[in-house]
């Protein structure tokens, strides 16, 4: 198996097929491609000569090397062109009936020293080998769409695979400038195993109407930086092939948390299976497009939902990193701010900070010295929270202490006047134990911002059973005059972004900790397979573990899941004073400040 895979069969040329038979044939590769399908072979060559069209119109190849690279690729509609080929690749559907058809066909037909491989992202490579004649040259080499342009390739081993056949497909995988990551054979490997876990959470949590499917999307997008929403990401994908993956997710590990929402198979019954239907969650402009237009779920447009209190003056209860941010955030868009601290230091100080913030956007050229000025002369500092007497609304940033916030909104009752909008920025604890803290929980509210508050542009919207409809409409109002994208969810652990995201985490430490991925290679399959800014666990460290763990008690409290555990290794992390990087070590170690 010292080949140098010069020779690469590409069964089934659909969307994925010719991704992969386009970067092969780009690295100097001959490629046979073959499905039964004479059309489709005909759109992966039309494909092929427009893609490599564009590249020679961009300059990135000559228009010599572009007839070379199509002259590299010949179709066929029978197996048996595959005699030749060093490597086959199956790309044909997600079922272990048409692969195993596939590699028995193979079996009789491919070289004794030729590799196969199969592209499955979901079934068993074990079960796919061990029904090969040769299930010692049978690997997994998952790519992910777009081919082209996404660098992460896994290379999944069976027990029963050769270490010679690895090796050859990860310089292959190399050679096309991939990075591969060698992961062992379980249902969805890493990234996916990841990515789809946190997919049906996001469609169990839009099936259960706790928010639209606009505010989930923008959620995720906003609060993690995330390149799509999950459920814009699960029409991409083809809600069917989501299905398939969570069957057998689940399948193998039997954690609720896998078994595919309700919603899910509704919609691929009814044919509504994403984009390339047309509709799925969303409706689409033409099947395959990506163009959304407006349907019967689509919500109305802003300012239609009643008149809210006014707001002229802000309270900010806190003096810490994200009192301070939000401060900043309402002077800055044109509001009268008391910043109240525990004394008449922490204030001033908290004010300093926000100087020296604005300061900043001086220098990078955001704003003007002029404007600097008068945003800071906006926020008043207090060293109690007596100064709150007139303010229209109040917002409490102080920790996340539930018995510290019911004190505090006990104090706001007294002092702040009737009208004024009480709102809690905590991120995990319940909003209408504040609420019921007062004698007026229909002026209470959650209004969750992300830090760093200047930055990041999502606040969840946190409307408890108790609060007045006016009420709401003021805070949804405030946060479009703060320039910041509000989304509306209902009073229940980790509103949005955290109930999605730490269920995501926690089963990325649970990787770890069944020694089945090093850190370095989920992080990277995270980021060059599912488009998340950070890896999991530079997130977690980032984060702090303490918090981490936290939130993800808070979780499993609230649902009961046993799913949403927090893993052993996080708590042993815990408890030995590794929180990340404020402490100089958590998953990995960090050099000293």
């Amino acid at each position: 198996m010292d080949t140098p895979l010069s020779t690469i069969a590409v069964v089934g040329l659909g969307t994925m097929g010719t991704g992969i038979a386009d970067v092969l044939v780009r690295a100097g590769r001959e490629v046979v491609g073959i499905d039964v399908s004479e059309s489709a072979a005909a759109r992966a060559v039309a494909a092929l000569e427009a893609s490599t069209a564009r590249a020679v119109a961009r300059e990135r190849i000559t228009e010599d090397e572009r007839q070379d690279a199509l002259a590299r690729f010949r179709v066929y509609s029978d197996l048996q062109a595959a005699a030749a080929a060093d490597l086959v690749i199956e790309v044909v559907p997600e079922t272990y009936e048409t692969k195993q058809e596939v590699f028995r066909a193979l079996d009789g037909i491919v070289r004794p020293d030729a590799i196969l491989a199969t592209g499955t992202n979901a079934l068993s490579v074990t079960r796919l080998a061990a029904d090969s004649a040769h299930p010692e040259r049978v690997l997994g080499l998952h790519f992910f769409a777009p081919v082209q342009a996404m660098k992460l390739v896994e290379v999944v081993s069976s027990v029963l695979t050769d270490p010679r056949a690895v090796e050859a497909v990860t310089r292959l995988a190399v050679d096309l400038g991939k990075e591969p990551v060698a992961v062992g054979d379980r249902a969805g490997f890493v990234a996916d195993g990841l990515l789809f876990g946190y997919l049906n959470q996001a469609a169990a949590m839009y099936e259960a109407r706790y928010a639209s499917r606009e505010d989930i999307d923008a959620a995720m997008k906003l609060g993690c930086g995330l390149p799509m929403g999950p459920l814009e990401l699960l029409d991409l994908v083809g809600i069917d092939t989501a299905r398939t993956v969570l069957d057998a997710m689940y399948q193998a590990s039997h954690d609720r948390l896998h078994a595919p929402a309700p919603i899910l198979k509704q919609l691929s019954e009814a044919g509504l299976t994403g984009r390339k239907a047309g509709r799925g969650f969303y409706t689409y402009a033409a099947p395959g497009a990506a163009e959304k237009v407006a349907d019967a779920l689509t919500p109305a447009a802003a300012g239609t939902g009643g008149t809210g209190r006014e707001v002229r003056s802000v309270g900010v209860a806190g003096s810490g990193t994200m009192a301070s941010g939000i401060a900043e955030v309402f002077a800055k868009a044109g509001y009268d701010v008391v910043l109240a601290a525990r004394s008449q230091e922490k204030a001033d100080a908290a004010k300093a900070y926000i100087g020296k913030s604005l300061a900043r956007s001086v220098a990078k050229g955001r704003m003007t010295e002029e404007a600097r000025e008068e945003t800071l002369a906006r926020i008043a500092p207090a060293g109690s929270l007596d100064a709150f007497a007139e303010v229209d609304l109040a917002v409490e940033a102080v920790a996340e202490d539930l018995a510290v916030k019911q004190e505090l909104f006990g104090r706001l009752d007294k002092i702040c006047k009737p009208g004024a909008v009480l709102a809690t920025t905590t991120s995990s604890l319940p909003v209408v134990a504040c609420a019921k803290a007062t004698s007026r929980p229909q002026d209470v509210i959650g209004m969750h911002f992300f830090n760093p508050a200047p930055a990041m542009k999502l606040v969840e919207i946190v409307r408890t059973v108790l609060t007045a409809d006016d009420v709401h409409t003021t805070v949804r109002e405030v946060t479009a005059k703060i320039k910041k994208h509000g989304v509306d969810c209902g009073d229940r652990a980790g509103f949005i972004v955290n109930a999605l995201l730490f269920p995501y985490l926690n089963n990325a430490v649970k990787m770890v900790q069944e020694h089945y991925a090093t850190l370095d290679d989920i992080d990277t399959a995270m980021k060059l397979g599912g488009g998340y800014p950070m890896g999991p666990f530079e997130l977690l460290d980032v984060v702090g573990l303490d918090v981490s763990l936290a939130i993800e008690k808070v979780l499993h409290r609230e649902f009961r899941d046993p799913g949403l555990a927090p893993a052993p290794l996080l708590e042993h992390l815990v408890a030995a004073g590794c929180l990340g990087r404020k402490t100089g070590r958590g998953f990995r170690e960090y050099a000293r400040r």
